[in-house]
């Protein structure tokens, strides 16, 4: 979509001859006269304004009643073609021929008239052709197919569109003519069957690629043009803080990429009034600032944008030449990694919760009560696949079991609440256990203090641990039901078993002795235990878990990782506000760096990321930062961390599926839709 690669000038050349042109069209990009800055119809001013009310759901309402976005057994690779000029689609259709697997097609139409649906190509499956409106050049049609969901499905995605550019024949300054440059893309990204093959064999063989663009079309920090300062503002709708000088992107806008690339993108929330009217530019537009931020993006998932030579590199090195036979629909794929988030029971009405709280309290009652901090905060959060769900119910477990399964999540640890023989929040997992729903699930003693403060501590208890009353030895008696269920989670045949604050036991060594030879009594066999890693002041047992009786560790964030001070100042804190506000990035970067140091039966763990301000409001903990792209770069730096393991010990703890008031949701959300779910299962199965 850029006008900016320049064919036949070294990279220092094409810097010169650009800039001239950059100055010239500062005024139309920045509005900056006389150091007055207009506002831009992107600015996060504006957006954080539209986020008071109903949201545009950014894609026509009625291509929700289409039948052509029926799709129910998608390709893994989909191909994404904005057609503008009609002449060329032809050509572009042509070149599908190369793709070697099946795939499926979208095609947005601007150009006024009516496309026939191709029939000729042998590994097209679906073909989706919709009418668009000239709005955002190539860019927000496709953005309108992202937060529909269609796209969602696909592993890989080759972008392209009808590619003119007959503004380059008006600058004598550039090398090479709109329809060489067009030739490059075609040549390089669908050019024959082996050369698609090998691009494919590539994505299989390295899960760090994330863009493969044509020959000399990556570019950086010299071809920010006006689209820098619109760029920072894009970003801090996901709170993301980056450095902005280090750019590098894939102009053009034409490649093959992760699906996930793309399909995070709906997390910006984007609407046809963040896209400037068209007027020619050449640059300062909202379009041009998403072709950039998308390297951003790239880079800040951990991926890397590529050409064609550093194939050829890969192939020297000796790849697997049928990679590219993972994409065909129906093979199969494994998990790099065992995912398994934490579950919070806390969906529906109790006894305990009506005298505490008052009637009909569950956690939707904290959850929908948050108020906003600073500007853009997202609270209250709000469910969308999902809605607000009753766990009486088993059907909600059955919608919870087909989301995490199709997104590549293991299994769900259960927070298990039993106080002195007293069970609480018991009914979702004995319904569970008494249905059918056929998803793996384990369970974690969550074993504090129930408080008003919401803390776990020893201040204002509703309901206390009393070992005294009856013996934590006891527990296991309680749970011998469902760790006997076929379904649930066992390392190497052994039920696994975690326990929170496990110091909080004077005895606990003698605990787990009782336990393990209950378990054996019962027919169960051997327990696989577990202690959460949290801080010995908050009753974690340190490093030395092996002299307990312990099989291993699980980590839990923000526990035991440093708590870094996110930007206060920048984002506006409310006045009121009296927690702690952290960078969720810093406590990335800790885990990812721990991470390696562990012992193989230390599994880490990443979090989706943390807010309680549902719960405790001006003295909240929050951390700034939270988007699917850091999301990913963490978790898949987890998976990178346990590759050298044994296959069962490869697993990974996540907080949480759907810790609504600590804002650790992987459940879709009105406000990231599917979009840290699409990087779970990126970044566990690329």
């Amino acid at each position: 979509m850029s006008h900016f690669p320049m064919y036949g000038l070294s990279r220092r050349g094409r810097y010169i001859a650009a800039r001239a042109r950059n100055a010239a069209v500062n005024l139309l990009s920045t509005g900056n006269i006389r150091g007055v800055r207009s506002q831009h119809c992107a600015d996060f001013s504006n957006y954080v304004d539209r986020l008071g009310g109903r949201q545009d759901s950014g894609f026509p309402d009625k291509w929700r009643i289409d039948p052509q976005f029926d799709i129910s057994d998608p390709c893994r690779v989909a191909v994404v073609i904005h057609c503008f000029y009609a002449d060329l689609l032809e050509e572009l259709i042509g070149h599908l021929t190369t793709i070697p697997v099946p795939f499926d097609l979208f095609i947005t139409n601007a150009s006024g008239q009516e496309l026939g649906i191709p029939s000729d190509l042998t590994h097209l499956r679906h073909c989706l052709v919709v009418e668009v409106e000239n709005h955002g050049r190539d860019i927000f049609p496709t953005l309108q197919l992202i937060n529909s969901g269609i796209l969602d499905p696909y592993e890989l995605i080759l972008k392209l569109h009808t590619k003119k550019s007959p503004w380059r024949e008006e600058h004598t300054e550039l090398a090479g003519s709109g329809s060489a440059w067009k030739d490059q893309f075609l040549n390089d990204l669908v050019g024959s069957r082996e050369s698609v093959t090998s691009i494919l064999n590539a994505f299989a063989a390295d899960a760090s690629l994330g863009v493969l663009t044509a020959t000399d079309s990556i570019v950086g920090s010299e071809f920010w043009g006006g689209d820098k300062r619109i760029v920072e503002q894009l970003a801090r709708r996901i709170e993301l803080e980056s450095s902005f000088d280090d750019l590098e992107f894939a102009s053009g806008s034409m490649y093959w990429c992760r699906g996930f690339i793309l399909q995070g993108l709906r997390s910006l929330n984007l609407q046809a009034a963040d896209f400037d009217d068209e007027a020619g530019q050449v640059d300062g537009t909202t379009a041009h600032a998403i072709e950039r931020l998308i390297g951003i993006l790239t880079k800040e998932a951990g991926l890397r944008t590529k050409e064609p030579s550093w194939i050829y590199a890969l192939e020297s090195e000796g790849i697997n030449k049928n990679g590219y036979e993972r994409f065909i629909p129906g093979s199969s794929i494994r998990p790099n990694a065992t995912v398994i988030p934490f579950y919070l029971p806390q969906f529906h009405e109790s006894s305990q919760n009506n005298r505490w709280w008052g009637k009909g309290f569950t956690e939707w009652t904290n959850v929908a009560g948050a108020v906003p901090a600073y500007r853009g905060h997202y609270q209250p959060k709000q469910p969308s696949d999902l809605g607000y769900y009753d766990l009486e119910l088993d059907s909600v477990r059955q919608a919870q079991a087909e989301l995490a399964s199709s997104h590549g999540i293991a299994g769900f640890m259960y927070y298990y609440y039993w106080f002195s023989g007293q069970r609480i929040l018991n009914l979702p997992i004995e319904k569970l256990h008494d249905s059918t729903v056929d998803f793996p699930f384990c369970i974690m003693w969550a074993n504090e203090n129930w408080t008003r403060r919401w803390d776990g501590r020893s201040h204002d208890v509703l309901i206390g641990q009393d070992y005294s009353k009856i013996p934590a030895e006891d527990f296991i008696d309680d749970v011998l039901e469902f760790l006997a269920d076929p379904r649930y989670m066992r390392l190497e045949g052994k039920p696994i078993l975690a326990v929170y604050r496990p110091a909080q036991m004077e005895n606990f060594a003698e605990v787990v002795q009782t336990w393990r030879e209950r378990a054996r009594n019962a027919g169960v066999g051997e327990l696989h235990i577990l202690a959460v890693a949290v801080a010995q002041d908050f009753d974690g047992i340190g490093e030395d878990f092996t002299s307990l009786g312990l099989d291993g560790t699980l980590e839990f964030p923000p526990h035991n990782l440093p708590w870094v001070a996110g930007p206060a100042t920048k984002v506006g804190l409310d006045s009121r506000w009296r927690g702690n506000f952290m960078s969720y990035s810093a406590t990335a970067e800790a885990s990812m760096r721990a991470a390696s140091r562990l012992k193989e039966t230390q599994y880490p763990g990443a979090m989706v990321g943390f807010d309680n301000t549902a719960r405790r409001q001006w003295k909240a903990d929050s951390w700034y930062g939270s988007n699917p792209y850091t999301f990913h770069r963490w978790l898949a730096g987890l998976v990178r961390a346990v590759a050298p393991r044994e296959e069962k010990d490869r697993v990974i703890f996540i907080n949480a599926w759907n810790e609504w008031a600590e804002s650790a949701i992987l459940e879709p959300t009105t406000r990231f839709g599917r979009t840290f779910l699409l990087a779970l299962r990126n970044a566990i199965c690329s």
